[in-house]
Formats: C-alpha cells, structure tokens, sequence
C-alpha cells in the first residue's frame, strides 16, 4: 500500500486531500522536510512538499522506500534532480497556475484606471455625487499592447478581443495571427498601444525591458500595467513617464524593490514574511504616494480558485502516477 506525506501543510489543504485520498495512508506534517526527525513517515513511497523543504542527498537518503516527489510549485530547484535520477525517484511540479487570475487582475487595474473607480468610490463615500472629472473612457476600438504571450498573456489577449480592443503582442515566438490581433516588434508596440501590460518572466534578458530609454517610445497619454514582475520595469522609467505625461497612470502589482520571490505563493507563508519585511521596503517609495498610480501590494494571484488549482495539479500529479501515466515529470 502507498503512504504519501506531506509537508509544509496548511490546515484548509489537509480535508480536501483526504477526500481525494481516501483508502491511502496519510501523513500530514507542517515542517519542512529537513526537519522531519518521526522515523514513521521515512517509509513513504510519495512526499509531497512546498519549496522550502531541502530536498538533497542528504534529506532524501532517510526515505528508504521513496518512489515520487510531489512539489506544490511550478519551481523545482530545492530538488537534488541527480540523486533523484540515481535512484530512480519521479519529481513532477505544477507547472502553472494562477492565469486566469492574474490575467483578470490586470483589466482590474486596468478598468479601475479607464472608469476611474477609486475616486469615484472614495467621492460617493463621502456624499459626493458629483460627476465632475470622473470622465473615463471606453477601452472599446482601443489598442492594448501584450509583452508576453505565456500562459497569463493568452488569458489577457482572450479578455481584450471580448472587450473589443485591438490587440498587438511582442514575443519571441508569435503565433498566428488573426482578426484585431498582430504581432510586432517592441517599438511598435510602445508607439501604437493605448496601454501597455507585462507578462513575461523576469531573468537577466528580461531585467529592465520597460526602462527611462524606451519610456519615450510610448504613446503619449498612454498607461503601463505591470503583474508579472517588479524588475521588468526600471521604477525611473515610470516616473519619468509620468512626469513628462507620457504615461497617464501606471496599474502595478509589484514593484522594482520587492524582495527576491521564486513564486507568488511564498507571500502567504510564515518563511518569507520573517526573512522579508515587505513593508519596510516599499514605505517610502515614491510611486505609492501618486494618485495616477493604483498600485495592489502582489496580490493579483492571490484567490482561491488559484491556490485550489495547485493542490487539486498535485492530487492529479499523483494519482497520474499511480495509473502508471505520470505527468508534469521535470527529470523524465
């Protein structure tokens, strides 16, 4: 019989995997795996862990009866991938989640700057029912800009041709086109979008796409959204955009001084607010105290429907297994 522990818990996960897992032996521990010392759970067949569990040689040679890991995130480097292969232990992920998530906080950010929704709500609060300078404008007929066109910037294309926008995308691998949707080169992209949004993952080529150079490429009155990650924006390149009012507003998720995240689900746990005070960084930041920034602190991954997605892949990931048709491997 297969016994499966899993690590790095939460309590609301434990009752919806019992109920997936019902004739199995389960094993349920909030500690990471390095600090797993109870000798009963080093007979599993299947662990299942978040990313601060050390996965090396070391942790990993307690488990005597270890066929497959189970990580709850799309990053796999806290796994010893070789010792893995050496003993013949699978190692499968959730390879995305959260699209349609972050892709509807985007034209949250978006409509909450096209309607301007906080004045209009902060106004009427007040018993202010004036219409004066709330005028907004129709993203009807208005072109968006796409950087990326992953998982979230398909989900953002989709919402855009529903709205009835045109759509121009950058990425290195275009695909077809069709109607109000074009692929093209990033300067073009810049001059011709009424908005502009990101979703490309940050690494060293991606490190500071939108900077103070190519700020002045964009349309004038235009506005940049950004939900992927901080440092694809130099923070200058967006003051300087507003300031010159080449930008009109900026919607921001993250922000360039952020601390160092592997994935979105580490904010909602107890290792990454000790090791970063979120707050403290971004008290003092300029951007925050303008009324054409609507800035929402990284939150757009952050619903149920999400976090929901990652446990029921891993239920999946394990049940794949089991029928002997594993999916999402890394090391296959």
């Amino acid at each position: 019989m297969n016994k499966i522990v899993f690590f790095e818990i939460e309590e609301w996960e434990i009752k919806h995997i019992q109920h997936n897992f019902p004739d199995t032996e389960l094993v349920f521990r909030s500690q990471k795996v390095q600090d797993e010392t109870t000798a009963d759970t080093f007979d599993a067949s299947v662990i299942s862990t978040f990313i601060y569990s050390k996965l090396n040689r070391e942790s990993l040679q307690k488990f005597s009866n270890l066929k497959l890991i189970v990580t709850r995130s799309t990053g796999y480097d806290h796994i010893d991938l070789a010792y893995c292969k050496e003993k013949g232990i699978s190692v499968v992920n959730v390879p995305s989640y959260g699209a349609s998530s972050v892709a509807e906080q985007t034209f949250a950010l978006i409509l909450s700057i096209s309607r301007k929704l906080l004045e209009t709500i902060e106004r009427s609060r007040r018993g202010d029912f004036s219409l004066e300078g709330l005028r907004g404008f129709d993203l009807n007929g208005k072109t968006l800009g796409v950087i990326g066109e992953g998982e979230i910037g398909k989900k953002v294309i989709e919402i855009a041709l529903c709205f009835g926008m045109h759509v121009l995308v950058y990425t290195p691998h275009p695909g077809a086109e069709r109607e109000r949707l074009h692929y093209v080169p990033l300067d073009e992209l810049l001059a011709q979008s009424h908005i502009v949004t990101l979703h490309v993952p940050y690494n060293p080529q991606t490190h500071h796409l939108i900077n103070r150079d190519n700020i002045k490429k964009f349309k004038k009155g235009s506005i940049l959204i950004n939900t992927a990650r901080g440092p694809l924006v130099e923070t200058q390149a967006i003051l300087d955009g507003l300031e010159s009012h080449i930008l009109q507003a900026a919607g921001l998720d993250v922000l360039e001084e952020e601390c160092s995240l592997k994935e979105e689900r580490e904010l909602l746990t107890d290792d990454f607010l000790k090791s970063c005070d979120i707050k403290t960084q971004l008290l003092n930041h300029v951007l925050l105290t303008r009324e054409d920034v609507f800035f929402t602190a990284h939150n757009a991954f952050n619903t149920d429907d999400a976090l929901l997605h990652i446990l029921e892949t891993t239920m999946e990931n394990i049940r794949a297994y089991f029928d002997n048709h594993p999916k999402n491997v890394v090391n296959g």
